[in-house]
């Protein structure tokens, strides 16, 4: 097993477990808070601690991205941030589309936190005759029949749903139509894909189900 730059370990390609990934983007935030405050080297017992992981789950985690620590320091806080930012491509430009601009889409498209990740909505799409034309943080709305057209000419690849349920599916199969390899679905249904294209669900209703039933379950144990 060869070695990088910044400590990396050249190994064969794995499949990396789906909670390790999510557990990462946690990691990369803790690290950059750390560098901020003038921390250079930081060890996986340490990492745990702030996050409440257990220490060999955390080197397990950072073990997928090929970082190695250094006995008695651990590992370069700067230099694990760029591994990270590398493996989770936050370092990259990612460019995508939205379709639906209500509440929540109009919220996504000027989250800041998408850049930190590095991602960009450059357009986004409606059917609202009212909203055709404007622009949300600089991000112009476009009427849903232009999407074709924009999307052959860009080759986006990554396609965001915030309409309803109702309509979320027609969208999904029209992004598939043209050349979208990964959606983002927000609207609380399931889509059915072909089996090339990614679909990342993030259903805002199961979570809350979640979190209130976790409450009611606490009211009753008090």
């Amino acid at each position: 097993m060869e070695k990088s730059v910044l400590g990396v370990e050249k190994r064969k390609s794995v499949a990396v477990p789906e909670p390790a990934i999510r557990r990462m983007p946690s990691y990369l935030t803790l690290l950059r808070q750390l560098r901020n405050d003038g921390l250079e080297y930081i060890s996986a017992p340490r990492l745990a601690v702030h996050l409440d992981i257990d220490p060999t789950q955390v080197v397990k985690d950072l073990a997928y991205t090929g970082a190695t620590g250094r006995p008695r320091i651990g590992y370069v806080v700067a230099d694990l941030i760029e591994i990270l930012e590398e493996f989770l491509g936050f370092n990259r430009k990612h460019e995508a589309f939205i379709i639906g601009v209500g509440f929540l889409g109009s919220a996504l498209i000027q989250y800041q936190g998408f850049r930190e990740a590095g991602m960009k909505i450059v357009a986004a799409f409606d059917t609202d005759k009212k909203k055709i034309g404007t622009d949300i943080a600089g991000v112009p709305v476009f009427d849903l029949a232009k999407f074709r057209d924009l999307a052959g000419r860009l080759h986006i690849t990554i396609g965001i749903i915030t309409t309803p349920a109702a309509s979320a599916q027609q969208i999904a199969d029209l992004m598939v139509g043209w050349g979208i390899k990964a959606i983002w679905n927000f609207a609380p249904v399931s889509l059915k894909v072909p089996s090339h294209v990614i679909v990342q669900n993030t259903h805002i209703y199961s979570n809350l189900a979640v979190i209130l039933n976790k409450l009611e379950q606490l009211k009753k144990a008090e």
